[in-house]
This record gives structure tokens, sequence and C-alpha cells, in this order.
């Protein structure tokens, strides 16, 4: 899974690189990492210039090979397993279009009118076509692989205007998607917590993803719990984790991952507080 960046425009995991230039990602995974779910809040291209990767979002699973390059939608939650290929370790660049230069580059081109009746572009991932732009775009990335070679920060920020205008000419239906800075419509926040507890979440992402500023949330919140936030994901997560040890699920392991703890030892600890038993301890009905 990929880590946190350091402050310098790198991160590192036990065999994983990672650096940021002006959202711009360069990934290297020296091993067959484990899945990594991830959810972007924002417009994304991923690039595979070595290895492999593959994207699974519940309905269907996506290969992306070496030389590939898929768009990503906002808040589009998947599973990325990253992995070698034909002998090359996993390799790739991330482009991450954020609401502020979109915003930028809409009032630099203007809107994109398209004939009447044009159907609508699907919201979803979408692997491009091998076009001359997405090539030209990333073989002149590659260079920066290098971590000591460290690109200007308006060099990239071009980059990010030529994988901008990529996309543009591959289909112009993604006008429309991308250009569209209409304020989300608030959703029920039980409802989102409930589908999603078992993902790691900060209270500004919480926010983001139910349609509020933080503000807003932090209000909302107090209307239809007694609990802050953390705590009642922790409830939920327990909950979850006892009907499954009642219905026979006995492996900690599964369970606490299934619910969203990433170590046992904290989720037996977790379990015996709220419960005053050990998970394995639970009666099965």
């Amino acid at each position: 899974m990929e880590q946190g960046q350091d402050g310098k425009g790198r991160a590192s995991g036990p065999m994983t690189l990672i650096f940021n230039y002006e959202d711009i990602f360069y990934s290297f995974f020296y091993d067959d990492a484990s899945g990594c779910v991830h959810r972007s809040r924002d417009y994304a291209l991923n690039y595979v210039y070595s290895g492999e990767m593959v994207l699974d979002n519940g309905r269907e699973t996506i290969h992306v090979g070496k030389g590939e390059c898929v768009f990503i939608p906002r808040d589009h939650r998947m599973t990325f397993y990253k992995r070698t290929c034909n002998g090359e370790r996993y390799c790739g660049i991330f482009l991450n279009f954020k609401r502020g230069f979109l915003r930028e580059m809409y009032a630099r081109f203007g809107p994109c009118p398209l004939p009447a009746g044009t159907p609508k572009l699907e919201p979803g991932v979408i692997k491009l076509p091998k076009t001359a732009e997405i090539a030209s775009l990333f073989s002149s990335l590659a260079p920066f692989f290098d971590p000591e070679v460290k690109p200007q920060d308006d060099f990239m920020h071009l980059k990010l205007q030529e994988g901008l205008l990529a996309l543009l000419h591959i289909d112009k239906r993604f006008a429309p998607l991308l250009f569209d800075f209409s304020e989300p419509w608030k959703i029920d926040i039980m409802d989102f917590l409930n589908k999603n507890y078992m993902y790691e979440f900060s209270l500004e992402e919480l926010a983001h993803y139910t349609g509020r500023s933080l503000a807003t949330f932090k209000r909302d919140f107090k209307k239809i719990s007694d609990l802050t936030p953390g705590k009642w994901l922790m409830r939920k997560r327990l909950e979850e984790a006892y009907a499954m040890m009642e219905d026979g699920k006995r492996k900690i392991a599964d369970v606490c991952a299934q619910v969203g703890f990433k170590n046992p030892s904290h989720f037996s600890a977790a379990f015996k507080r709220q419960y005053g038993i050990s998970p394995t301890a639970v009666p099965v009905s």
C-alpha cells in the first residue's frame, strides 16, 4: 500500500517508493504489493511504465499493462494491485487533476460545446487508447523516475495541462465531466458510514464525501449521534465483528480485516474493552 509523503515529495514503505512533484506521482513497487483500497477526491490519469496494474471496483476487473493508461474519476473507490510482469517491477506515473487546476484550465480553454443529444460520458474507470499525445506526455516524464533529478514546478504544471488536453482530444465528452464545478448534494451521513465504516477516513474526507464543509459535517453529525465520528466508527466495527463471531467466523485476522482493523492485536484489545471478552470467546449462535 502506498505510504504517506514525508514532506519532501517522496514516500517509502518496506518495498515501495513514491515521489510527488506538483500532483504528479511516481510509484515504484519492488515486489508484488498487496491490494490497496484507493478513493481519490480528484480526477486522475494512471500510466503503467512497467509491470502491471489490476483495478477491481467490485463489478469488474481491469488489467493495465506496460504502456497503457487509465482515466480514474473522482470519488471512485477501487482496489489497486500493482505487480511484477515479464520480470519487470511495477513503475507508474499518476497525474492528479485537482479542482483548482481544472478551474484554472476552464478559465483558459472555455466551455467545450457538444452537439445536442450527445450521450453523457459515464463516470467510471476508462482504459484510454494509445494516442501520440499520451505516448509523448509520459515519455517526457520518464527521466524523472530518477529521484536525484527533481523537475521544476512550472514544468510539471505544464505536464498536467498536457495530460488534460490529451484527454479532451481523445473524447470531447470528458469536458463536461471534468469541468462540472457544481457543489455536491448532501448525502445521508449514516447511510454513507454504514456502507463505508470499514475504510479509513479523516474528518475532512468524511465531510467531502457527504457533500459538506468540515464545520457543517461536525454540526450535522452532532444532531444524529452523541459520539464523535471516530468513536462511532469504532463501535460500528466492533458490533459488526461481534455479529461475524456469532455467525461462526472464528479467524481473528479475517474478521478484523473485514471490519477495517489493520492490526489483529489492536482489534482484540478494543473488542475486549467493548465486550469484556476476547473475540474467540464469543458464543456461536
